[in-house]
């Protein structure tokens, strides 16, 4: 990826100012590069601009003088080098749509967003490619992280995917401080895979810890758990290695075992027998594991692809099925080899 010159760091844009939307938009800025975001929610938009801060879900966290609130999505689109997405995977299809004449005059387009196409239940880059043509370039940023700690500094690593490396460099390069390491790949389908599958696997390890059943059920489900997401992923055309890396069971791990990740708290919450009205209202952000259970469920069942625990937690939100008796039927499977 070339620059407009040597000296300057390429703007971005970001569409999204949730909690990882405005910790990406401070790792830049931090960065010394010129950052805008925007998002649908003009209330939040608007207390940004006030405070700025996310006082919603980065209490207390400062903007950088050169991230700020734009006017418009169009504003964010027109005036940056590089878009970043980071909206929920629900809305990503639409956004591209609406906005398809602006982001068509780039080459590049990345994204933070972790989940399937709501319409195709296929992968965000072959979305990307169905809308915009293939000549638009793809990357995703994905790993173990959580918004808040990215943006207080702590240390953190990611992998930035692209088909095309040099465009993985230059967002790594863009992210890459002291605190906060990238690593590339080009193997964009087994990121996305690993991204989007984790967020089904917590709410499993969430039911099982709700119930109570304790760290060795938690750590069996992990386990297998990522053997399924290496089994899709390989079906797909990823790469066995990508999901022994921080994508596949970096990520795994960080949302199977924190209480930061909405997906297992989800998971608690229905292993505690609440209902699902109650424990979104309780979590009150996005949880990408609740539709995307529905989404890889299908797949499965299309390609013809075993996924136990997948298939009970889809089983337990769309067909009601008691999360005890979901657990249970894991254990009861015939024995194998491992």
């Amino acid at each position: 990826m070339t620059q407009r010159n040597k000296n300057t760091k390429p703007s971005f844009g970001i569409l999204g100012a949730g909690s990882w939307g405005s910790a990406l938009g401070i790792l830049l800025a931090r960065n010394n590069h010129k950052v805008l975001i925007w998002d649908i929610n003009t209330q939040l938009l608007s207390s940004i601009n006030k405070n700025r801060e996310n006082n919603t879900y980065l209490p207390g966290i400062k903007f950088p003088e050169n991230l700020q609130p734009a006017e418009s999505a169009k504003q964010v689109i027109y005036e940056c080098d590089i878009l970043l997405l980071v909206i929920p995977s629900s809305a990503f299809r639409e956004t591209l749509i609406e906005f398809k004449d602006l982001i068509n005059r780039k080459k590049y387009i990345c994204w933070a967003t972790k989940g399937l196409d709501s319409s195709s239940g296929g992968l965000l880059h072959q979305t990307v490619a169905d809308i915009l043509g293939k000549n638009i370039i793809p990357a995703i940023i994905s790993g173990p992280n959580f918004a808040k700690e990215v943006a207080s500094g702590l240390p953190t690593a990611v992998t930035v995917a692209s088909p095309d490396i040099s465009f993985a460099d230059a967002v790594a390069d863009s992210l890459r401080s002291s605190v906060f390491r990238p690593y590339t790949s080009q193997d964009i389908v087994g990121v996305e895979v690993g991204g989007s599958i984790k967020n089904v696997l917590a709410v499993a390890a969430g039911i099982s810890d709700g119930l109570g059943y304790g760290a060795n059920a938690r750590a069996g489900l992990i386990t297998r758990g990522l053997n399924e997401m290496t089994r899709l992923g390989v079906a797909f055309g990823g790469k066995i290695e990508t999901f022994m890396g921080l994508s596949g069971v970096g990520d795994l791990v960080l949302t199977c075992t924190d209480n930061q990740s909405r997906n297992r708290r989800f998971g608690i919450g229905l292993g505690q027998g609440k209902t699902l009205e109650k424990i979104q209202n309780e979590i009150g952000q996005a949880i990408e594991g609740l539709r995307t259970a529905k989404e890889v469920y299908s797949l499965s069942k299309n390609l013809n692809i075993e996924l136990p625990i997948c298939e009970q937690v889809y089983k337990v939100i769309y067909e009601n099925k008691p999360a005890k008796e979901a657990v249970n039927d894991l254990l009861n499977r015939p024995p194998k080899a491992e």
